[in-house]
This record gives C-alpha cells, sequence and structure tokens, in this order.
C-alpha cells in the first residue's frame, strides 16, 4: 500500500499514536481541526498521573493505565518535562465509604501498587487539614503538564518526518479500493490506513468511515475552581475521595498541580453541545442529536439521583465547597475562584450503560478510539502503541 497513515486527532492519544507509528518506520500525517494541537481534553483536566489503581483487572484501562503511569514518568524525564510523583490520599467518611476504600486497597494489591492503608492520624500526617474516617496513600500518583508532553509528541513527530497538520478539519471519509480519502476543506488526502482519535467527534467519524462505534459520545462538562494563594496552603497534594463504584466520575477533588496552583474539581454535567466548555454553550442541531439518543434517557432514569446532585454543585457555589469540605472541612466560598471547565467525551450504549473500558473499534485499514476518558493522557503512550500495532498489522 502508498500513501501514509492519516492520525485524525491532535489530541495527546492521536499524537502518542503517530509517535508510536514513526518509530514502526510509517510515513504519518496528523490532522486537527483547531489551530494548535491539545486544545481539548488534553488541555483541560486536572494533569494527574494516575497509579491504576481504581481500574479492574484485567481490563483495558488498568493494563495500559498501569504501564502508561511508568512510561510517562520515564518520558518526561527523558525529555526534561517538568512533573513530580508526589502521591495522593483516597479520603473515606463514613462506614460504606471505609468498606469501599478496603476493596480499593485490595485492588491496589493486586495491581502489584505500595498503597498503604492509613488511619485519621496518617491521613493528617499526610494532609493536615484532612478529615478521615480512613485513607489510602497512592505513591505511584503523579502530576505534569499534559499539554507539554502533546507538543513534545509533535515534536517527535515532525523530527521523525511526520507531519502535523492544525486547522484542518475532516469533513468525509470513503474506503476506495486499499486506500482510505480523507476529505478536508483543503482539499482530498490519500492514506493507506486510517486512525481515529478524534475525542468529543471520535463516535461520529466512525460513523463517517461506516465503522459502528457500539454507543454515542456524550458532553459532560467539568467545572473546576482554583483555591485563593491563602486558602492553597490546605492542600499539600493530592486529596479525592473515595469513588462511586456505579458511576464513572472519581468525584470532586482536591489537586496541586505543577505549576503549585490547587484546583478543585470537577463536576460532571451533561453538555448542552459536544463543546460546551461554558454553560452558555449551546448547539441546536447537536443537542437535538443529545435528546434523541435513547441512551441518554436510560442512563438519566438509572442515575437520575446523580444528575440532580451534579446539576446542582453546578449551579450553587456552596453546594460545590459542601462536598470539598467533606475533604478538607476548612475550605469556605471565598477560597474558591472559577477556572476554566473540561469537557469528558463518554461513551454509552444505546442501552444507557457507560462504556467504561477503553474502546477500540477496527475495520479493514482503519483503527477508531471511540472511547478514551480518564485514564487517557496517563496511558497516552501505550494506547499509542496498541493502536498503532493493530493498524499496521
Amino acid at each position: 500500500m502508498t500513501g501514509p497513515t492519516v492520525v485524525i486527532g491532535g489530541g495527546i492519544v492521536g499524537l502518542a499514536t503517530a509517535r508510536a507509528l514513526t518509530e514502526m518506520g510509517r510515513g504519518v500525517v496528523v490532522l486537527e481541526k483547531e489551530a494548535a494541537c491539545a486544545r481539548h481534553q488534553t488541555g483541560h483536566n486536572s494533569g494527574v498521573i494516575h497509579s491504576g489503581v481504581y481500574y479492574p483487572p484485567g481490563s483495558l484501562k488498568a493494563r495500559l493505565c498501569l504501564a502508561g503511569n511508568r512510561s510517562m514518568v520515564a518520558y518526561c524525564a527523558a525529555h526534561d518535562i517538568d512533573h513530580r510523583v508526589s502521591g495522593k490520599l483516597i479520603v473515606a467518611t463514613g462506614t460504606e465509604e471505609v468498606a469501599r476504600l478496603e476493596r480499593l486497597h485490595a485492588r491496589g494489591l493486586e495491581h502489584g501498587l505500595a498503597v498503604e492503608r492509613l488511619g485519621p492520624a496518617g491521613a493528617r500526617d499526610r494532609e493536615p487539614y484532612v478529615r478521615a474516617d480512613a485513607a489510602l496513600w497512592v505513591p505511584e500518583t503523579g502530576i505534569v503538564d499534559f499539554v507539554a508532553v502533546a507538543h513534545q509528541l509533535q515534536r517527535d513527530i515532525e523530527t521523525a518526518g511526520g507531519e502535523v497538520r492544525t486547522g484542518t478539519e475532516v469533513t468525509g471519509l470513503a474506503r476506495r479500493g486499499t486506500e482510505w480519502i480523507v476529505s478536508t476543506p483543503a482539499g482530498e488526502q490519500r492514506a493507506s490506513s486510517l486512525v481515529n482519535c478524534g475525542g468529543l467527534q471520535s463516535d461520529l467519524i466512525a460513523r463517517m468511515g461506516g465503522a459502528e462505534p457500539r454507543g454515542h459520545v456524550l458532553p459532560f462538562r467539568g467545572e473546576y475552581y482554583t483555591l485563593t494563594p491563602a486558602s492553597s496552603a490546605l492542600v499539600r497534594g493530592l486529596v479525592y475521595p473515595v469513588p462511586d463504584p456505579e458511576l464513572p466520575f472519581l468525584g470532586v477533588h482536591l489537586t496541586r498541580g505543577i505549576d503549585g496552583t490547587v484546583h478543585a474539581g470537577p463536576n460532571a454535567v451533561l453538555g448542552l453541545r459536544r463543546e460546551a466548555y461554558r454553560r452558555t454553550d449551546v448547539d441546536v442541531r447537536e443537542l437535538r442529536e443529545i435528546l434523541a439518543y435513547p441512551g441518554l434517557w436510560r442512563l438519566a432514569r438509572r442515575h437520575w439521583r446523580a444528575a440532580l446532585t451534579e446539576q446542582h454543585r453546578s449551579l450553587r457555589t456552596a453546594v460545590f465547597v459542601r462536598s470539598l469540605q467533606r475533604l478538607v472541612p476548612d475550605l469556605t466560598v471565598g477560597d474558591l475562584v472559577p477556572a476554566p471547565a473540561g469537557v469528558r467525551a463518554q461513551a454509552v450504549a444505546p442501552d444507557g450503560g457507560l462504556i467504561d473500558d477503553f474502546l477500540l473499534v477496527e475495520q479493514p485499514g482503519a483503527v477508531h478510539v471511540c472511547n478514551a476518558p480518564s485514564p487517557a493522557a496517563t496511558a497516552s503512550l501505550e494506547i499509542g502503541r496498541v493502536v498503532a500495532d493493530l493498524v499496521t498489522r
């Protein structure tokens, strides 16, 4: 076959895949619709290098996150990208959460992580202002600026002879013989193979190419605050609640970023368009498509209480603060400053079930990454290797 491999999407997963392909000796063209790479999920997250403690043994998420934690830290060290393996404290309050924490501790040990079970005093040794009935210390967790990682990946691709075209939206896909024809406003690009890492647009791109992604991507806006400089001393590092196993979101948490700023959030509210970074971001056509999907309403029936809680927390800062006070009681409304939001691309099955694992959909000459929420940034180098291997077989 002639022609390069076209990678659609210049987020961290698309760039990691393109880099892996260049390491295999393949010609690569990355097509990114924005004016620069890493403008969406890569550039709107907490910057956490996850340990893998949450994910079920045997899942793709667990395998690639555990390996990705190590490869991401090594990559940052090799390229002088500022990062820190600072550890994370997972806090349990109440009997039910303590029981879930015990199960999380067992899972961490099964993964081979150096997790440590702590009591209230041990938790305060790590985070003096935390209130906990019990806690789990996860030393392998770290922080980094994933945009800086993405920019280094782009440099790697270009140094290897690959091409990254920004401001180039894919408007059509067609299979012609053994080639893909990728349509853009700048003209057609022929490709010997295709990788779709379109994030919030990934299911639409997959269907454009004739694949069935087995669900629809729904946009969940995650709203953040930062702590004021005076109150940021209340948090040393990373403080998380025990996650609810029924939901894919980790809950509102506190993270001290690589620049020293302490971020609070995110919540999770349904966006009124795919790229709904603000409450006022509405696209009538996209909203009609979102509301017409039966899986949304089945999901809503299953999790309506959680949805109402998230919406209430979105509209009232005082409610948001109460969630944080379960972790750090001394925080007040005056300690929070609004910060830019992110949007999580979450694939939902027709029956309303959340597709929790990474989802890779194959068709002849193409691989579509149709679900890559957190910890995809942590696992990006490993996802890239897996996808590159699939598409070059």
